[in-house]
């Protein structure tokens, strides 16, 4: 039996941040998680493939901040930002609080595995093949500088009577090594014979080379010294 863990939860905490930022007391912590669980599946139901690659909230005592990574912004802000002006109204309505919306633009797509993961979903609902598609993207994927890909697709693939996985992967990915910036994707494309599930692994090289890890630099500063350094002792 395998064990299999989510790359972005194991990581959460040590190299990486987490998607939710606040502080709150026992008797508030289960309604503002669930406000929380219930922002995000707004806006993913209303922007549906808009491109949306995360969903991080922080909230203070006065306001509740929605950051939300996009790689079509346009659409999420609209003709003079009337579209965010409404959502914005709409997330007030829904939550009862004061609410922020900020958006930021992600801006290599390609190496990001919630839109490549989105990528294929809607190639599959296309009627495109699945093993053409997941060529392609993995291989705009490797173009765009990743270091290594993994692609997995569930269900009934072709249209097959009988459902099955495919996986496909290129490149290395390391997912017992905390210290390599594994990204993980998942998302379903609804065809006509039944759900795919739809997962990506993407590695984007180093947390400690890269200054954006969460807690990268601390991990850094307390890191094991070299087995070289010790030789010399000896």
């Amino acid at each position: 039996m395998g064990q299999k863990v989510r790359p972005t939860g194991f990581r959460t905490g040590i190299m990486v941040d987490w998607l939710s930022r606040w502080y709150a007391s026992k008797q508030d912590f289960a309604e503002l998680l669930v406000e929380d669980q219930r922002i995000r599946k707004f806006i993913k139901k209303k922007y549906g493939r808009s491109g949306i690659s995360k969903i991080r909230i922080e909230r203070t005592r006065e306001k509740v901040t929605v950051f939300i990574h996009s790689a079509r912004v346009g659409m999420i802000i609209g003709k003079k930002g009337q579209e965010v002006d409404k959502l914005t109204k709409e997330l007030e309505d829904l939550a009862h609080r004061h609410i922020e919306v900020k958006t930021m633009e992600v801006n290599r797509p390609e190496v990001d595995p919630q839109l490549v993961a989105e990528d294929i979903a809607e190639q599959l609902e296309k009627r495109a093949s699945f093993r053409r598609t997941m060529k392609r993207s993995m291989d705009q994927t490797m173009e765009g500088g990743a270091r290594g890909v993994r692609i997995q697709l569930s269900g009934r693939l072709g249209g097959s009577e009988m459902a099955r996985t495919e996986s496909s992967m290129d490149g290395s990915i390391p997912l017992s090594t905390l210290r390599a910036k594994i990204e993980y994707g998942f998302t379903e494309a609804k065809t006509a014979q039944g759900h795919v599930g739809i997962k990506v692994w993407i590695n984007n090289g180093d947390y400690l080379d890269s200054e954006e890890g969460g807690d990268a630099a601390n991990a850094q500063a307390s890191k094991v010294p070299k087995k070289s350094a010790g030789k010399g002792k000896r």
